[in-house]
């Protein structure tokens, strides 16, 4: 009763913020702020995605970032090639949702029989492929250079992809809530939890994963498409291991396995990211701002070893612990009184 209570009262804290933030453009009219928070729910979706493997899984993946850059590219070629019209975009996207489920069962079926960080040295090989790839396929994508391209009517005004970047990151977000409340995701979390014990019950460990890391694979390439339209530019950069960092950081500073942990720790080191780099117009020593933003990320790590959600359920628990009296031989909580 007070797990479903508390439930519906963060329900109704999602819909509130969801409504203001929709609202935002029209109550104050900042490019800026647009630009910065679009960027915020981009990023939001990516380490959603990242929190599938890391959070729910146990998994940890340094070449997500590959995914991320197929679904930048895939748009990028058909923006170029092709008239920037609505069909090809929907194709487009279509294209990256094929591509990257294809490539990641193929790339979790190689490579998710490995354990720990065998997995995760060799993710990274296969990223730094599609890197090289990029690199040199210049037919296609121009190299380190990169390429712009024009996009659709529907997303050139700023405040139009503001919304667009709002409703992806909260259907993406409903969608993973569901998911991991189903039972697929309950098993998933039991192989972080123990993966023996969970084998020895039945069920087959590899397949869970690989289906864990296609649904990771898909909505790290819908995050690469939001983010090549934003830019209307696309290089190599989104190949690079700095993205599969980012991720990491804003799963972890914002709390692993709980997926509104990934937004918030994207607004963190996104909106630090922007504050830092601003600072650096006030005094030369903030243009080293990457020393700052790791100082950042090690007090956040400090104070909130479990990441900011993570910590503040565990202190939420606490309390309701301190809140059982114990009467005789049972306990009555304050809450059900």
């Amino acid at each position: 009763m007070m797990t479903r209570m508390f439930s519906n009262r963060m329900n109704i804290i999602y819909l509130l913020v969801a409504g203001f933030l929709a609202l935002l453009p029209f109550v104050y009219d900042s490019r800026s702020l647009l630009i910065l928070l679009s960027q915020v729910f981009i990023f939001a979706v990516l380490a959603m995605s990242y929190d599938i493997l890391l959070g729910y899984t146990g998994i940890v993946s340094f070449g997500h970032a590959m995914f991320f850059g197929i679904g930048a590219y895939t748009v990028g070629v058909f923006m170029k090639r092709f008239e920037p019209e609505t069909s090809y975009f929907l194709l487009a996207v279509l294209v990256t949702i094929l591509l990257t489920a294809v490539v990641s069962y193929i790339v979790g079926l190689l490579t998710l029989r490995l354990k720990s960080h065998f997995y995760a040295m060799l993710t990274m090989a296969f990223a730094g492929l599609f890197l090289v790839l990029a690199e040199k396929w210049r037919s296609v994508t121009y190299g380190n250079d990169g390429f712009t391209f024009r996009v659709p009517e529907f997303l050139k005004d700023r405040t139009d992809f503001y919304l667009i970047c709002l409703v992806s990151m909260v259907i993406v977000f409903i969608l993973l809530k569901r998911f991991t409340n189903s039972p697929l995701g309950r098993v998933l979390q039991a192989i972080r939890e123990n993966e023996q014990r969970t084998e020895s019950l039945g069920y087959s460990v590899l397949q869970y994963k690989v289906i864990a890391s296609v649904v990771s694979g898909v909505i790290a390439g819908i995050a690469g498409i939001l983010y090549a339209v934003s830019l209307r530019f696309v290089n190599t950069s989104v190949f690079t291991m700095d993205i599969t960092l980012d991720a990491l950081l804003m799963t972890i500073i914002g709390g692993v396995g709980t997926l509104v942990g990934a937004i918030i720790g994207a607004g963190i080191i996104e909106f630090s990211h922007h504050w830092l780099t601003e600072l650096a117009k006030v005094h030369w020593i903030f243009e080293r701002w990457i020393i700052f933003f790791g100082i950042i990320y090690i007090l956040a790590v400090m104070f909130f070893p479990m990441g900011i959600v993570g910590s503040l359920q565990k202190l939420k628990f606490r309390k309701k612990k301190k809140a059982s009296v114990p009467v005789g031989s049972e306990t009555v909580s304050q809450g059900d009184s």
